[in-house]
């Protein structure tokens, strides 16, 4: 199934993901390089990425958004809604976090939501590429093709 989120043929949604992922988990690695004894700049700096990886995934929902509403396939709509509420409850742990790290909170908290969103990263990934490398979603036809044809020979 053809995305219609596309740039030159090339899906948006898996190309803006690395982002918010990327830098939610930079944030947790310098929340922990603090936490075990490093200058405050780490604490600074994992505010300063989480709140860029929280904007990066707001822009990657969009495409994601998109590409969620054109799936038809049951299966693929069932895994692309546990993927999307997933990410949602991710961005609102990461805002939760950013909230109270802006009114100055320093106790455990915060870094605790950062472990269970990047937690939840993991699992939200594992249901987004079953979509793309079981169901097929976002994969050009010619290769969804042959995909299927070794489904129905497995």
């Amino acid at each position: 199934m053809r995305t219609p989120a596309r740039i030159m043929d090339h899906p948006i949604h898996p190309m803006l993901i690395a982002f918010p992922i990327g830098l939610w988990v930079f944030s947790l690695a310098a929340d922990i390089t603090y936490r075990v004894g490093g200058d405050p700049i780490w604490l600074t700096m994992a505010y300063w990425t989480m709140l860029g990886g929280t904007i990066g995934a707001l822009v990657a929902a969009v495409p994601g958004l998109v590409d969620y509403l054109s799936l038809a396939e049951p299966r693929a709509v069932r895994l692309g809604t546990v993927h999307l509420t997933l990410n949602l409850l991710i961005v609102g742990l990461f805002l939760a976090s950013l909230v109270l790290r802006t009114l100055g909170n320093t106790t455990g908290l915060p870094f605790v939501l950062s472990i269970i969103g990047v937690g939840l990263l993991l699992v939200s990934g594992w249901f987004g590429w079953e979509m793309i490398y079981r169901q097929g979603v976002a994969i050009s036809p010619e290769i969804e093709i042959r995909a299927r044809e070794r489904r129905g020979a497995a």
